[in-house]
């Protein structure tokens, strides 16, 4: 059941329900009200129920780029964080243009339309952009074209965000994840044909450990850009 306790800041996060965004779902809802997004309405609920204020955002952020039939937003919005992605293709001789899209409609324009449509929520609260990226948004190699790709993309984005917001005392952070231990990194490690190691990887919780730390600062400064990595490499 949803509860809403109206003295807390309000947050919303994408891609909620599992992974990373339902880790920083959970830490900042120890302080916000959380709308908690996703595309599963079972999943988002049994988040929203772990959660002392919050409710739903049962969404399909990319089926919808106009938000015409999304739910509505709040007048103010303290916390926008994108959380939620998508990992795929492979060698740009083998990926096809259906694989490129996807990656980027998930990665790049459905974050693109939803911070539009929170823009006016965001700045009446003086609020913050948390964009969860990758170390991908910074460095590429074989067979990983498509993903970094649309996280670079992602971090031209939120670059330019951050300067066109500055005036607006709207915030943008830019947050990028080493190897994080997700059900989407387990898939991405077998079809690399690795074993499986959590040494090599940081929690969810660590990344969310981040996000709380660009959203707590004072608003006389900004968390530009973070990168945190596993300590371990292969």
């Amino acid at each position: 059941m949803a509860r809403t306790d109206t003295s807390r800041p309000i947050a919303l996060v994408t891609g909620a329900s599992r992974g990373i965004g339902k880790a920083v779902a959970i830490e900042l809802g120890r302080t916000h009200h959380i709308l908690v997004g996703g595309r599963d309405a079972e999943a988002v609920d049994a988040v929203v129920a772990q959660l002392p204020s919050a409710e739903p955002y049962v969404a399909d952020l990319v089926a919808d780029l106009t938000g015409k039939s999304l739910p509505a937003l709040p007048e103010r919005l303290d916390v926008l964080v994108h959380s939620a992605g998508v990992e795929g293709g492979g060698t740009i001789e083998e990926t096809d243009a259906e694989v490129w899209r996807h990656v980027f409609e998930v990665n790049v324009f459905a974050v693109a339309a939803l911070t539009r449509r929170a823009l006016p929520a965001l700045r009446a609260a003086e609020g913050i952009v948390v964009s969860i990226n990758s170390g991908s948004g910074l460095a590429s190699g074989p067979g990983g074209g498509v993903y970094a790709g649309s996280k670079f993309a992602l971090r031209a984005l939120t670059d330019a965000l951050r300067e066109e917001e500055r005036p607006n005392g709207v915030r943008v952070s830019s947050i990028h994840p080493g190897r994080v231990d997700t059900d989407m990194q387990r898939a991405l490690v077998a079809r690399e044909g690795h074993t499986y190691d959590t040494t090599y990887t940081i929690t969810p919780e660590m990344v969310a450990a981040t996000v709380r730390t660009a959203v707590d600062l004072p608003r006389s400064g900004t968390v530009e850009s973070l990168s945190i990595r596993p300590h371990h490499r292969r």
